[in-house]
Formats: C-alpha cells, sequence, structure tokens
C-alpha cells in the first residue's frame, strides 16, 4: 500500500508560524495534499502535548489519529535545535525526534526541565546539549526513538552546515551514530547530490516538509510501501532501508540556501565564482554565506556511478506546489492570491489531492478541467523542463 509521509512539521507553538497550525488545521490541509501520516511536530511542547493528548487518540500502532476521523494518522515527531560548542567552534545542529507514545515524549520533556531548559517559550526549542547527549535522553525514554538529522545542508542549522556544522555523521554522532538510520536532505538538496557522499551510504536518505503554515505541508515528503501502517513498519524502513518507493522533493535550486551569496548585497556566486572571489562578497567585503551547493561539492568523494555500487539508490520525483504553478500561469506574484486559491480549490474538487494531480492523474484528466497553460504548467513540471531562479543566502 502506498503511503506518503510527511515527518517534519511544526504547530502554532512555534514562532513564526501560522495559528492555523492545531490538529484539525493540520488535518485537513494533509487530506488537501494527499499526506497519509503526518508529524504532529513541537513533541517537546508541553502546551502542544496537552492538545495532542485532548484532540488526538493511540491506538496501540505507535501513531495516533484524530476522534471520528482516521484517515490521516499522526506520528510523534519535533525538532530541537542543539546549540553547543565542541572542538573549540560554536554548533547549531537542527534534529528531528520521533517516538512512539505520548508517555515517552513526557519523559523526555520532563527530564530537560528538571535539568533548567526552557521547553515552553518555543515549539521548537534551543537546547544548550551535545546532540550527542540529547539522543541519549531521547532512547532512554524510548529504545526506538528515531533520531534523524534535519535539513543536513543548511549552512547555519544543520550537521553539514558551513557555518556551525560538522563533515561526518560520526564527528557529530560519535558513538551514538549507530542510532542514526536516516538523513533529511532539506529543501535547497536532493537525493542525488546526496549520493555523492559516501559518509552517507549506510543511511536512509528521507524528504519531509518542514512546514510553518498548512499551505506547505507536503512540499517534500517520502513514500512508503507498507502493509499495515505503524510506528514499527517506520522504524524498520528505515533502519534496514527497505519499503521506500521514492521521496518527493523540491527542485533543489528553489531552496533558499542552494548556491552562495549575500542576499543584502543581492550577489549569487555558483560554487566556481566564490572560489575565484575567495569566498568573499564583492560589495561590502565580507564572507559570503556558502550554500549547499558548495558545501556538497567540499565532500563529495564518489560518483553517482559508485554510489550505485554502494548504496540502496531510492528514486526521486521533483515537483512544484500546485499553487505555485497555477499563479505562475496566470503571472500572479502570491501564491495566496484568491484567483490562484479559487484555481487550486477547484482542481482538488474536481480531480482529486495535490499529490494526485502533481503526480498520478492522466494529463487528459488534468486538462478537462484546468485552464490549459495550468495544464502545460503540470507537464512541464513532470517532464523537468523548468527554470528556476537558484536560491541562495535565505533568498
Amino acid at each position: 500500500m502506498r503511503t506518503i509521509v510527511d515527518l517534519h512539521m511544526h504547530s502554532h507553538f512555534s514562532r513564526a508560524t501560522s495559528k492555523k497550525l492545531n490538529i484539525s488545521g493540520i488535518a485537513e490541509f494533509g487530506a488537501i495534499k494527499g499526506v497519509d501520516l503526518i508529524a504532529t511536530g513541537d513533541i517537546t511542547h508541553p502546551l502542544w502535548l496537552d492538545e495532542i493528548s485532548r484532540d488526538l487518540e493511540e491506538d496501540g500502532s505507535g501513531f495516533l489519529y484524530k476522534k471520528g476521523n482516521d484517515d490521516i494518522r499522526f506520528a510523534l515527531f519535533g525538532e530541537v535545535a542543539s546549540v553547543y560548542s565542541r572542538g573549540g567552534q560554536g554548533r547549531r545542529v537542527h534534529t528531528l525526534f520521533g517516538v512512539s507514545s505520548i508517555a515517552a515524549a513526557k519523559k523526555v520533556n520532563n527530564y530537560l526541565e528538571k535539568k533548567g531548559y526552557n521547553i515552553r517559550y518555543d515549539g521548537r526549542p534551543i537546547i544548550g546539549m551535545d546532540v550527542r547527549e540529547l539522543a541519549k535522553v531521547y532512547l532512554d525514554a524510548d529504545s526506538h526513538a528515531l533520531i534523524i538529522p534535519a535539513h543536513i545542508w543548511t549552512p547555519w542549522f544543520a550537521m553539514f552546515g558551513s557555518k556551525s556544522g560538522f563533515d561526518s555523521l560520526e564527528e557529530c554522532f560519535g558513538d551514538m551514530t549507530k542510532h542514526i538510520f536516516a538523513i533529511e536532505t532539506g529543501l535547497s538538496s536532493d537525493p542525488e547530490m546526496n549520493w555523492r557522499i559516501s559518509d552517507l551510504n549506510d543511511v536512509a536518505i528521507i524528504s519531509n516538509s518542514d512546514a510553518h503554515s498548512p499551505p506547505k505541508i507536503g512540499r517534500e515528503a517520502t513514500v512508503y510501501d507498507w502493509d499495515d501502517l505503524t510506528y514499527d513498519r517506520l522504524y524498520a524502513s528505515l533502519k534496514e532501508q527497505k519499503n521506500i518507493l521514492y521521496t518527493i522533493e523540491f527542485f533543489p535550486e528553489e531552496g533558499k540556501y542552494h548556491l552562495d551569496g549575500h542576499r543584502k548585497c543581492g550577489v549569487r556566486f555558483e560554487p566556481e565564482e566564490t572560489i575565484q572571489k575567495k569566498g568573499i562578497c564583492p560589495k561590502c567585503r565580507l564572507p559570503l554565506v556558502i550554500g549547499v551547493m558548495n558545501r556538497v561539492n567540499a565532500l563529495t568523494d564518489q560518483t553517482i556511478q559508485d554510489a550505485e555500487k554502494k548504496r540502496n539508490i531510492v528514486p526521486f520525483k521533483s515537483i512544484i506546489p500546485l499553487p505555485e504553478i497555477i499563479a505562475n500561469a496566470y503571472g500572479i506574484k502570491s501564491p495566496l492570491s484568491k484567483k490562484v486559491q479559487t484555481q487550486f480549490e477547484y482542481l482538488i474538487s474536481s480531480i482529486g489531492n495535490e499529490f494526485h494531480i502533481l503526480l498520478d492523474a492522466s494529463m487528459e484528466e488534468v486538462r478537462k478541467y484546468a485552464d490549459p497553460i495550468v495544464a502545460l504548467g503540470i507537464e512541464r513540471m513532470r517532464s523537468g523542463n523548468v527554470h528556476i531562479v537558484p536560491g541562495y543566502d535565505g533568498e
């Protein structure tokens, strides 16, 4: 059974997020997108856990369902920002943690609060603890806790980030590396870029949305082939790299940190140009923010052909969110405009959920309901015939 999974989500308790990211809002937009299993997000926040306990039911599977609606299952996952020093350098590593019960999540939170960490001010808390030690806390609470380095290439807040990260899984996680079964690509990289890194040969490469508002749900996701929907099935799939059909990706150029540059100066460079400029912005003479593509190049140590022999290669499909396709077709800047949303809702009601429209529906069916220029946009997206101005330094 094909199951579309998005394990990285935030709630309305996180900073810079939508107030609609409550259980009902997540469930509603998850259904519109076509997600089958979605993260609750923010499991370190006690008040959000209270809402989860109130609005969702545990059924012994390790996942939860909304009372009166079990079409979408919820997974207890949340992101934590670990900010600490090691090796004489400040480290800022974001990690996605998953557990199989509310009780396990509460055990972690009780421990963190007793240690004096403020986990109530933000759904994605900043914890001044080495990520290796935090991993042990989660595994103590749940022996099958999942520990997934989040958006691993983001410059400022990631395991491989150019500003505060590491050069390998073991350098980051030490003796806890054996518990790392998967990494998250993030919006600015795709699996093919990650295949070039031999250090990742033994871990699954997955994708999630990191949504801060309901419309962003499912902008990236991972698709599995499962007979049943249980936490143990997810755990085994990642640990053994089994039953992963493909990932759903942004075109990585669309990510905000794909290339190098300075947003304030309007400077965007390909990695080769950065080398020529010795990493210095020609306008302000300060160091450039080194993006994902450059960082991937720096750590590349195998060809794609080598990777095909040494790791489990899972295919991927690159998409552009349907509202963006509609807005581009109409020449409208905002995907949230009334005209775009009216067309989006019409297509969803006429054809099916967004993933069905983008990936599965026949072009004949799409053309039956969509304006010709919108149908053309979907067709071009499917063929990879797209032009994207690459993102850089958060732009």
